[in-house]
């Protein structure tokens, strides 16, 4: 008998696949405050939530019989992954439920804004009766911007392309191939913004995300450009949105998401040029009908063993396999991660290289493992080590394995070798006898450096004071180095520094480091 708790809203679609299967007994205790859910957590093997539990570390610390986490939706804010990771628990969420809705929900506050819907709709209800106080614009022959273009960009640029418009868009793993077949324009970045007439986002809230559009952006965009955020609060910078509305420079915004929930006493609310909707993006019958069902369906799966689906945290494999296997995923993922953010450009191609010991398995889950991490910073948690083979596939990303039981330097070795349009850049990892992955060269350069937390990675002049230089401006900026690591290939040639610190460094601290005279280069790696 398996016991499933639902501690957040179901539809009764869910609740019924789950209620059908006779070894199954379903508790649904809503709005279940923190302490009591602590109480019964211990009792459940499975646990159904939404948007409002908050499964913390301390409540997975009581969840001793818990194997699944179902989140009905995408987002996994409210779960503390590594604590659900660390004691075994599969956490998995429904990426593709609510993807037509949030599209269409996108959709309706573009039409809303070309046409004053919102501001009309009030005035009339004022008895009022101003035609030419609400003139609108038209869709037809306007360009849309879509910065992101996962699931529901894709399905944001079908609609919009219904209705006539240019579609530009920028998205770091999208190469121009794909781009070709789906009928849109791959761009820069720099062009989505001073180019088009609406700009939409659809990526996750990530730290190369936040404000991604603020003054700086506003600035060289179009006299009159509509900005729409159904994605994450915080993409857009909502200050800076109401300053470009004041000046003339943007004509209206639509939010669904914003930076806190409920946007208590924020502004944006007042304003007459923003639509404002209370995260409505899955709020559909169907949307809700269509994520019930999916996690229900998941989570029998699971507990089941008829396989996982959509796992954030975990693959698929035998426990004995799993043992033997974790240390070089997570060492792999970590790869995944570093060389996500050194890669420059779209990635056309990743090439995995494994040697000795680590040859003699199935490299499969390794390989998937790194793909996850190397396209978690663009995609977020809509990417696992379920999905993203397919979704680099889809992205026309080449991914390519080779194996030899030849080992060289190491007893095992994966070398990865991430090759985008304009460059190509290797690294690469090693567990030691302790199963600690460790980074054991860069490109052509050896070094010896634990993948976690933050890490800055400098490309110097091999010449005495680099060090110094370093270690004083971290510390002037209170910053402490917890491990350093240096390589080199011959003496005062090219070198690399690679150092963990305890906390992140800020960009004005990297820009301040890259004026020195010895250093080519300084980029902050978060693992």
């Amino acid at each position: 008998m398996f016991k499933i708790l639902v501690s957040d809203p179901l539809s009764e679609k869910g609740l019924k696949i789950l209620e059908k299967e006779k070894n199954f007994h379903v508790d649904v205790k809503v709005k279940q405050p923190p302490e009591a859910l602590k109480k019964i957590i211990g009792n459940y093997d499975a646990l159904i939530i939404r948007s409002g539990t908050k499964v913390t570390a301390d409540i997975i610390k009581h969840a001793d019989k818990l194997k699944v986490i179902g989140r009905a939706g995408v987002g996994l804010d409210n779960v503390d992954i590594p604590a659900a990771t660390k004691k075994g628990i599969i956490v998995m969420n429904t990426p593709g439920g609510n993807t037509v809705s949030t599209a269409e929900h996108t959709m309706s506050l573009i039409l809303s804004l070309s046409r004053n819907i919102a501001p009309a709709d009030a005035s009339m209800k004022r008895g009022e009766w101003e035609r030419k106080k609400f003139m609108g614009v038209e869709l037809y022959g306007k360009t849309l911007g879509i910065i992101g273009l996962g699931r529901i960009g894709v399905e944001v640029a079908k609609r919009a392309l219904s209705f006539g418009m240019k579609i530009i868009v920028f998205d770091p793993f999208l190469t121009p191939d794909k781009a070709a077949d789906s009928a849109i324009e791959l761009s820069s970045l720099k062009k989505v913004f001073s180019e088009s007439d609406y700009i939409t986002v659809h990526t996750p809230l990530t730290r190369d995300t936040k404000h991604l559009i603020s003054m700086k952006e506003i600035a060289i965009m179009k006299k009159g450009v509509r900005l729409v955020n159904c994605a994450r609060g915080g993409i857009i910078d909502e200050k800076a949105v109401l300053k470009g509305i004041e000046s003339g420079k943007i004509a209206g915004a639509a939010f669904d998401v914003y930076e806190q929930e409920p946007p208590k006493d924020n502004p944006i609310t007042k304003c007459d040029k923003i639509i404002v909707t209370p995260h409505l993006g899955a709020s559909t019958e169907e949307a809700q009908d269509n994520v019930a069902v999916e996690v229900a369906e998941q989570v029998i799966d699971a507990l089941l063993e008829r396989g996982i689906r959509n796992a954030i945290n975990i693959p698929y494999i035998e426990l004995k396999a799993w043992k033997v296997l974790s240390p070089y995923m997570l060492l792999a993922e970590k790869m995944g991660m570093f060389q996500a953010q050194l890669a420059q450009g779209p990635i056309k191609e990743v090439r995995l290289d494994y040697a000795g010991e680590v040859a003699k398995h199935d490299i499969t889950a390794i390989t998937t493992a790194f793909v996850k991490g190397l396209l978690t910073s663009a995609l977020g948690e809509v990417v696992n080590n379920v999905n993203a083979t397919v979704i680099a596939r889809e992205r026309n990303i080449k991914v390519i394995e080779s194996k030899t039981s030849q080992a060289e330097e190491f007893a095992h070795l994966i070398t990865v070798t991430v090759k985008t349009e304009s460059k190509s850049r290797a690294i690469s990892g090693a567990l030691f006898a302790n199963s600690k992955p460790r980074i054991v060269k860069i490109d052509n350069y050896y070094v010896d450096a634990m993948p976690e937390g933050n890490m800055v990675l400098i490309s110097n002049k091999d010449v005495p004071g680099i060090v110094g230089q370093l270690g004083t401006l971290l510390g002037k900026n209170k910053i402490n180095i917890a491990g350093m690591t240096f390589g080199r290939q011959k003496l005062g040639g090219k070198a690399v520094s690679l150092c963990n610190v305890d906390s992140e460094v800020p960009e004005r601290v990297l820009k301040e480091l890259k004026k020195s005279k010895d250093i080519y280069d300084a980029k902050l790696i978060k693992l």
